[in-house]
């Protein structure tokens, strides 16, 4: 896809120009993983802040693809990160300031069935990017998006913070404590200060909760395989309904690497490091909480425990975010009876009536953080009175 006009200058320019400071205000921005579920919703708020965004991804896979219903206009490199030749060449040719990071393989069952490709993907996939980075001066900032299974699970019930052990049972939570290590050592070998290439980069990572929210359509992911059930009649079988996640809308963590980023521009030193965004106590929920809140906005659901014997997964998982809410200032805008309820109505709306709801939901998510008085989004002087 080219660009063909500022998306900012045409739609949502008037409320968004001063969140995050102004910060994004022209800024040339990659995002890798732009064709997936939370990097196409990245790229959408990116550009109603008025940056000039590009991507680097696979193409999309077949079926419905959040990206593709958005229609940005924006450039973007379809290929793969196992290709250090393309990956490299496209940051020649777009130059960016900051690249968030979101390519991956990022399913815990697929890992499983795919277990090279998944750490070919997620290491050294990760080593090709930063290697690109190095090579390309108008590199400020890398946020690199791992994931809350990163860290060692001891089936605790206290949140995991940053300096807690990493780990991983399964091939996904271990390339992603594998994508921390490489993102440490890349940050003290190499891009703390001048690595001899002629350039300082600010790398952090960013590990977030379970996300939801309209436009994802992965496989074995709990809301996706709700919404199939709905739509098609089918029963949806349910591995572990007594699992706790830290459930929080896409948009939640996306607001703390916009902060992260704009941080880190700001004072390299300040931040160069690992990140939680997940939910308060009230977004820790099982599997079977928010299968029953999906349900009173999607009556049509129908599901049933599947007890057959399954791949290892977590029973249990929370985050400590309390550093980012101290550090960052970012705190949770909606909680998890919100973030359902948004992102139900957003997949029944375009079921049945073919309509997009992801502008409103981010133009409403705005608006209450504006109300809840949260740094990165100031009250309007017409608001407050």
């Amino acid at each position: 896809m080219k660009r063909d006009a500022p998306f900012y200058a045409l739609t949502l320019q008037g409320p968004f120009d001063d969140l995050f400071g102004g910060a994004w205000l022209g800024r040339r921005v990659l995002v890798t993983g732009h064709t997936g579920f939370k990097g196409s919703w990245l790229a959408l708020w990116l550009q109603a802040l008025g940056a000039d965004v590009c991507g680097l991804a696979l193409p999309p896979e077949a079926g419905q693809n959040h990206l593709r219903l958005l229609g940005l206009a924006m450039d973007e490199a379809l290929v793969d990160l196992r290709n250090a030749a393309a990956v490299r060449a496209a940051l020649d040719c777009y130059r960016p300031e900051v690249v968030f990071h979101l390519a991956a393989q990022p399913l815990v069952r697929r890992s499983y069935r795919e277990p090279a490709a998944t750490f070919d993907v997620n290491v050294l996939g990760l080593v090709h990017l930063l290697e690109a980075v190095r090579e390309t001066p108008s590199v400020k900032v890398v946020v690199n998006a791992t994931s809350d299974k990163c860290y060692l699970n001891r089936e605790k019930a206290e949140g995991y913070r940053e300096d807690d052990a990493l780990g991983g049972h399964d091939p996904y939570s271990a390339s992603k404590a594998c994508a921390e290590i490489v993102s440490a050592s890349y940050r003290s070998s190499f891009l703390a200060g001048d690595d001899g290439r002629g350039h300082a980069v600010a790398l952090a990572t960013a590990r977030a909760g379970n996300v939801i929210g309209g436009g994802d359509w992965s496989e074995d992911r709990l809301l996706p395989d709700l919404v199939r059930s709905a739509t098609s009649g089918q029963t949806t079988a349910i591995r572990s309904p007594l699992s706790t996640r830290p459930w929080q809308h896409v948009l939640e963590p996306l607001a703390g690497y916009l902060m992260l980023g704009e941080r880190l521009l700001a004072d390299p030193r300040s931040a160069a490091e690992a990140w939680n965004f997940g939910p308060d106590a009230s977004g820790q929920l099982s599997v079977a909480q928010v299968i029953v809140a999906f349900a009173r906005r999607w009556p049509a659901v129908r599901c049933a425990v599947d007890r057959t014997a399954q791949p290892h997964e977590a029973g249990r998982l929370h985050l400590d975010a309390g550093k980012a809410k101290e550090r960052l200032g970012w705190h949770p805008v909606w909680d998890a009876e919100r973030a359902i309820e948004r992102t139900a109505s957003w997949y029944r709306r375009q079921h049945e009536e073919g309509g997009l709801q992801s502008r409103d939901d981010l133009a409403r998510f705005v608006a209450d953080a504006r109300h809840a008085g949260l740094g990165w989004a100031p009250a309007r002087i017409a608001e407050a009175a």
